[in-house]
């Protein structure tokens, strides 16, 4: 990754909830991967006791991921990239992936991506869409309620506009059902 041209990718709640002021900032998406709510959040949208729920991207060859992609200040990279390293602490590594746009074009071929993997100490693993959906629910953490998350990341990437089925398919499950 170039000191000069520092990317990073957002899928979750980056692309709604930065925390930090970008150079730039575009739509887009990451291949191979798709995204699931299958890690464990106990220090954002859950606690120990009674983790949330948070997504994570899963390798499949046939997937695709859109989010947002953004430049850092190349004078405040070392600053934004502690933070994040900060508030993805709870099992998330950062990954190198390739962004395009819109258009198919590619944004950068090093942009940063924070992944939880299966091996970490928070990994939720997969679960039947009405069982996350009901964690979701009844989790709240110091970030606030874990259906706020789920909400605002599917009303950020209809904005976009960018189709997920899994979100969307447990946005309607969590709304649709009462606690």
């Amino acid at each position: 990754m170039s000191a000069e041209n520092v990317w990073i990718f957002g899928y979750g709640s980056l692309i709604w909830k930065v925390g930090f002021e970008p150079l730039e900032a575009r739509a887009g998406y990451v291949q191979g991967w798709v995204r699931r709510f299958w890690q464990a959040s106990t220090d954002h949208r859950g606690v120990p006791e009674a983790p949330g729920r948070v997504v994570t991207l899963v390798p499949r060859t046939d997937g695709r991921v859109w989010g947002r992609a953004y430049r850092i200040d190349p004078m405040r990279a070392d600053e934004v990239l502690e933070r994040l390293d900060y508030r993805e602490k709870g099992g998330y590594e950062r990954h190198l992936a390739t962004v395009w746009d819109c258009d198919g074009e590619v944004v950068t071929s090093e942009a940063l991506v924070y992944v939880a993997t299966p091996g970490n100490p928070n990994w939720g693993g997969p679960l039947e869409l009405e069982e996350i959906a009901r964690i979701i629910r009844v989790s709240r953490g110091p970030s606030g309620p874990n259906m706020e998350y789920l909400l605002r990341l599917a009303e950020a990437l209809r904005a976009m506009p960018a189709e997920d089925e899994h979100v969307f398919e447990l946005e309607k499950l969590v709304t649709e059902v009462s606690p």
